[in-house]
């Protein structure tokens, strides 16, 4: 049996799948990651990458942050690709129960997810982080500069977890329920490198982990089946 044919077995015995995807899932759609060669830690900026999305730059040099954001960080043209699309269909049809990701481009949503718990925000939302309004992405993207709240004039903040913040309880709460509930984990498209996000997996206590991934990943040898490959070429392949 094929590694596509039993992934399409233990789908096709459950209806309680949970899946938990990372950076991967999104690169098919053009978006670029932070890790992979050619992600955006390996490239040069006059700070580095993992330093500018951190809370401290954000606060002391907004100038610089914003024109990083806006530059790499937004891609409000990028589509879902077929493991959003897949991921919908699931749970469209009862099978699945959540999507928990560390994306924060909303391709989950626009794909027609439901229930998704985005642990490191999401770029669609904005906030004044003085008269809490809302901005859509639109927003940030034609506004020069830091934007400023066009009632109050304080800062707008989107509403994405930066390096030294906590991620939302409420979110990470139901994260870890999801998965302790879950029969099937299907993990796809992410390192498990970046924590607390990846010590979520530990909340599973079934036995029938999957793993798809480009890379190998430091839980390949927990994994109950363990694909190597492209996340959107292999979830495409299957039938819901």
């Amino acid at each position: 049996m094929s590694e596509i044919e039993e992934l399409q077995e233990i789908i096709d015995k459950t209806d309680n799948i949970v899946f938990f995807g990372g950076a991967g899932v999104s690169t098919e759609s053009g978006i670029p990651d932070f890790r992979s060669q050619d992600g955006l830690y390996n490239q040069k900026y006059k700070y580095p990458p993992e330093q500018i999305v951190s809370h401290t730059f954000y606060v002391n040099k907004p100038e610089d942050f914003f024109e990083f954001y806006k530059d790499k960080m937004l891609a409000p043209d990028a589509e879902p690709n077929k493991a959003h699309l897949k991921l919908a269909e699931l749970e469209k049809a009862g099978k699945l129960k959540a999507v928990i990701t560390q994306n924060i481009d909303g391709l989950h949503q626009k794909a027609g997810s439901k229930v998704v718990y985005e642990l490191h925000g999401s770029v669609l939302r904005n906030y004044c982080t003085s008269c809490h309004k809302f901005f859509p992405v639109q927003y940030i993207i034609e506004t020069d500069g830091i934007p400023k709240c066009d009632e109050c004039g304080s800062r707008v903040k989107p509403d994405v977890v930066l390096y030294e913040e906590g991620l939302d309880s409420d979110i990470l709460n139901n994260s870890m329920r999801a998965i302790a509930n879950a029969d099937v984990l299907i993990i796809g498209g992410t390192s498990l490198a970046v924590y607390p996000a990846a010590g979520l997996i530990d909340y599973y206590r079934g036995n029938k982990l999957v793993l798809i991934n480009k890379s190998t990943t430091p839980m390949d040898s927990r994994a109950n089946l363990l694909i190597q490959g492209s996340i959107g070429e292999i979830l495409g392949q299957i039938r819901v």
